[in-house]
């Protein structure tokens, strides 16, 4: 930061999608951080962001199986570290005044329905901003491991539809 302007490094952006580097400075304005959002990846409170991973599977597909099929990989994947940094967001938490949030200690599953035909599955974990790319990249392989071991139970979309 200088008195005129602040120097960023990009993430994300139009060459790379999530929340990676782009290896590209950004330079603005200060009076930009007045009127724009910023994000910060550096709270030295709570350095951590929630990270999700989604699936889209068939209605007839066992929920319940999937459920905690997917929470047990991310579980077993992140475990202790999660627990760890899930005490520290609700003690922040505690701190203000929403009561209302429901979090939970281990990677949590959630059901929506999309906006075509399929049902989206949603694994919602805590991760190090730094590591969230990495991670994901790691559980993926694990998650469609796990599912399409069980074809009976979880159905996902084909493009080879006739």
């Amino acid at each position: 930061m200088s008195y005129l302007d602040t120097t960023l490094w990009e993430f994300g952006g139009q060459y790379l999608s999530g929340d990676h580097p782009s290896g590209r400075i950004i330079k603005f304005p200060n009076s930009k951080v007045l009127n724009s959002i910023v994000w910060n990846y550096s709270w030295p409170l709570f350095p951590y962001i929630w990270n999700e991973i989604r699936f889209q599977i068939a209605y007839q597909s066992d929920l319940k199986f999937v459920s905690e099929t997917m929470q047990r990989i991310v579980t077993e994947e992140l475990g202790q570290e999660m627990m760890e940094r899930v005490g520290v967001y609700r003690d922040l938490l505690a701190r203000t005044p929403v009561d209302e949030l429901e979090v939970r200690e281990h990677p949590r599953v959630i059901f929506r329905v999309d906006e075509v035909t399929w049902v989206d599955a949603i694994v919602r974990y805590i991760v190090s901003p730094r590591e969230a790319g990495s991670v994901k990249s790691r559980l993926i392989p694990k998650l469609l491991a796990a599912l399409n071991a069980a074809p009976e139970k979880v159905m996902f979309p084909k493009g080879d539809a006739r």
